[in-house]
């Protein structure tokens, strides 16, 4: 009896330890991300890098009813500004349209109309079903080479290092912050999301989608 109930405390010794080196490991990753990235993310009042080919919009959430979430709307407001005030002069709106009622380019379009952007001024992107996609194709459909990523701050170093892993030349813009419930509980998923970006970053796969090249301008 003894002797079993050695084993058994060895065993959950051992899971313990790796139970706390792979939270380490996580951490650090998310870490790492962040703090190599951090050099590149600018704010509106900042001097844009020269021979931005676009403002990338990285899509999320759609109510029911085809209006964007805050968050959504928050990124397309951001990505506005930076167009109005010549950051770039095409808005790549990037999103989910992977069934026929569920449709975030078509929203974060419309959106960008109303706020003033002529529509001949947006390119759209309907299969960025994840950020990896949509960086991916951004380089591979749309022949993007130096854009601007505009998305929520947490978001905004694992989007651009996934775009450097890409060859992108890339900058991100922090939509405007707001006082979302749940923050806390995104801040934690991104530190997983950071891991997977970082071994995507190393595998680079195709995204769930290709197709022939579709030139910006």
């Amino acid at each position: 009896m003894t002797g079993t109930k050695g084993r058994v405390r060895r065993v959950v010794l051992v899971l313990l330890c790796l139970a706390v080196l792979g939270a380490a490991l996580a951490l650090g990753i998310s870490a790492y991300m962040t703090a190599t990235t951090r050099d590149r993310i600018l704010s509106l009042e900042d001097t844009p890098p020269e021979g931005l080919d676009c403002v990338l919009v990285l899509g999320c959430g759609v109510r029911p009813d085809g209006s964007p979430t805050p968050m959504l709307a928050s990124r397309i407001s951001r990505s506005v500004e930076l167009y109005q005030v010549g950051w770039a002069d095409k808005l790549l709106m990037s999103g989910d349209n992977s069934r026929e009622d569920y449709n975030e380019v078509g929203t974060m379009e419309a959106e960008a109309i109303a706020q003033g952007v002529p529509q001949g001024d947006i390119v759209t992107d309907h299969a960025g079903f994840s950020t990896y996609d949509s960086l991916y194709r951004a380089r591979d459909i749309f022949g993007a080479e130096r854009v601007v990523i505009v998305t929520q701050e947490y978001h905004l170093s694992r989007a651009l290092y996934l775009a450097e892993a890409l060859g992108l030349e890339a900058w991100g813009v922090a939509a405007a912050p707001r006082n979302d419930a749940g923050q806390i509980g995104r801040d934690f998923r991104e530190i997983l999301a950071r891991d997977k970006a970082f071994l995507w970053a190393i595998l680079q796969p195709e995204p769930k989608f290709l197709g022939d090249p579709v030139p910006l301008t």
